[in-house]
């Protein structure tokens, strides 16, 4: 599922790469799951870099008016799957993966094209980054979540599914509500890894 936090305010370019970067994310998800063995990507149509396949019409709208959106998740069965949660870590981990992949395409294409698409290059760099790091976070209904579940032994990952399932959401609505400075906690959170990729980037 990709979900973004704001990373800086949008205008058409960065909304056309969130557009990108939201699409590969989703795609990302039903490729690895249809390679693993689960059909109902495919099945729904997810298997595919249409944009229109992957957006989800309220997260969209939201982007613009609130800078704050996410896709349409990926549905995924993992009992198709030869080992269920493994599996389904892979799956969640392909969405983040992606997004930091792409950033690091537009890194290494900074050293070769010229220095005018540099602004450009960086923007792309830092929406997929951001993007990626967000979804990262052991909280439903994010990615990292999942991999965090399916990290742990079955028995505390049943336990700890039904108190992320309970809190989880609220913890992340409180983490972008409550004001630190002029930004937010989770801006606090994702500050300094988002700017320690980019200063390797670029």
């Amino acid at each position: 599922m990709a979900i973004l936090q704001k990373p800086i305010m949008l205008n058409p370019l960065s909304l056309i790469i969130l557009v990108v970067a939201i699409t590969v994310h989703e795609f990302a998800h039903a490729l690895v799951a249809d390679r693993l063995g689960d059909p109902t990507p495919r099945s729904l149509g997810r298997l595919s870099l249409n944009p229109l396949r992957h957006l989800d019409p309220i997260g969209t709208l939201m982007l613009i008016i609130a800078h704050f959106g996410w896709g349409k998740p990926v549905q995924i069965d993992p009992y198709n799957f030869r080992s269920p949660r493994r599996d389904e870590l892979l799956v969640s981990l392909a969405g983040p993966g992606s997004n930091l992949l792409l950033a690091l395409l537009a890194g290494l294409s900074n050293n070769f094209l010229p220095s005018s698409l540099t602004p450009i290059l960086y923007v792309f760099a830092l929406i997929n980054i951001s993007l990626a790091l967000f979804n990262l976070l052991p909280l439903p209904p994010l990615d990292g979540s999942k991999i965090f579940l399916n990290l742990l032994p079955l028995e505390s990952s049943l336990n700890w599914e039904e108190s992320l399932g309970r809190y989880g959401q609220l913890i992340l609505i409180f983490l972008f509500i409550l004001p630190f400075g002029s930004s937010n906690i989770l801006s606090l959170i994702l500050s300094p890894p988002t700017t320690f990729l980019l200063h390797l980037l670029f």
